[in-house]
């Protein structure tokens, strides 16, 4: 072989490979992520860990470039700002957009219905997935459902509710639809705060008593600074559910092995996210008993009545928005599905036992 072949040939080896490069670099999307949480939140750790593990399986084709909440845009506004694809992606709590579609409310969080497992089968095996995607692709969206806390709280502050009858009169930060609508049949006033806000409120006297997230973001928050008394367990969210809000646009420009690989961060995220907070929990309930915070648990009898206003709620908002009614009929559903298994296998069901549940009939009949 002549030098001068075998000089072309290295050239060519070259450019392959230099066009190969060229090309993976091209190939390579740049997302901009925000979150509605800022740093002193502890629930950004979801975001970002989904984040961090996208970047890991798809450093290649996908570098997510996170961003706190705020430090882009004031958490609400970071809906408006996926939607249209001024970014491309937004961590967030399905609840605050309820005001553009209630079905936004049981997304989130229901009140005194599913835990956290309840929320995990539904998304995975009982068609909650498809609810989600159906909902946000009405704003141009894709959702992926990445992170589940089970019951939060409950209320907390300087006045002791030891009764659902201590919540007559009463101001409570809340969060949430139809968790407003049943604390003011219980003779509550629903006070909206973002959850920055919840400690100073308590602190200065403003709300009676309020609620943020679970134990362990709770105190790490400084609630114990500012709250002398615990009322339990949070009836008003048995569970939540946090997710990424990605532009349609953005998410059709990736490759469907790209896709994938945010699905599976996704689904890793959310099994990591409920045995995290979890954790923090269990943790942070001994540090709040050893911060000299008074625990007072509802009665059954007290739960018994929330659960029956909680299904007259339902049925009313089933009847005023076929998207609210769509998303709770999947979920009633479910529970009667599952209960096939999971009252047999009580005590070692992952469930609770329910025999008082909405009525699936009525909830269809709105539809």
């Amino acid at each position: 072989m002549t030098k001068t072949t075998k000089f072309a040939l290295t050239s060519l080896a070259a450019g392959v490979a230099f066009a190969t490069l060229t090309t993976t670099a091209q190939a390579q999307e740049q997302w901009t992520m925000t979150s509605t949480w800022p740093d002193n939140l502890d629930l950004i750790q979801i975001d970002q860990h989904w984040a961090e593990l996208v970047n890991k399986l798809a450093g290649d084709e996908l570098q997510i470039n996170f961003r706190a909440g705020g430090t882009l845009m004031p958490g609400t506004e970071v809906f408006d700002a996926t939607e249209t694809g001024s970014i491309e992606a937004a961590g967030d709590w399905p609840g605050y957009w309820a005001g553009l579609n209630p079905a936004f409310s049981p997304l989130a969080t229901t009140t005194s219905l599913f835990n956290g497992v309840d929320y995990l089968n539904w998304i995975q095996q009982w068609g909650g997935r498809e609810l989600y995607d159906e909902i946000y692709g009405q704003f141009n969206m894709v959702y992926l459902p990445y992170g589940i806390t089970n019951n939060e709280s409950g209320f907390m502050g300087r006045t002791p509710i030891e009764s659902i009858a201590d919540l007559e009169g009463k101001r409570l930060r809340l969060s949430g639809r139809d968790q407003g609508r049943v604390l003011e049949e219980l003779g509550g006033s629903q006070v909206t705060l973002a959850g920055g806000e919840v400690y100073q409120a308590i602190e200065r006297g403003v709300i009676d008593a309020g609620e943020f997230s679970t134990p362990g973001v709770d105190f790490n928050a400084g609630f114990a600074e500012v709250a002398d008394y615990w009322a339990t367990p949070g009836w008003h969210q048995s569970a939540s559910v946090f997710g990424v809000m990605i532009n349609k646009d953005a998410w059709d420009a990736l490759s469907e092995e790209t896709q994938e690989k945010l699905r599976i961060a996704a689904d890793a995220t959310m099994a990591w996210s409920l045995a995290w907070s979890e954790r923090q929990s269990t943790e942070a309930t001994q540090k709040f008993i050893d911060a000299g915070v008074t625990i007072n648990q509802f009665s059954e009898e007290d739960l018994d009545r929330i659960q029956e206003i909680t299904n007259d709620v339902i049925l009313r908002g089933a009847c005023e928005h076929p998207d609210h009614a769509k998303v709770y009929q999947s979920m009633i559903a479910y529970l009667e599905h599952y209960a096939t298994w999971r009252d047999v296998s009580a005590p070692y069901n992952m469930s609770r036992v329910m025999d008082n549940l909405p009525s699936l009939e009525e909830i269809e009949a709105c539809l």
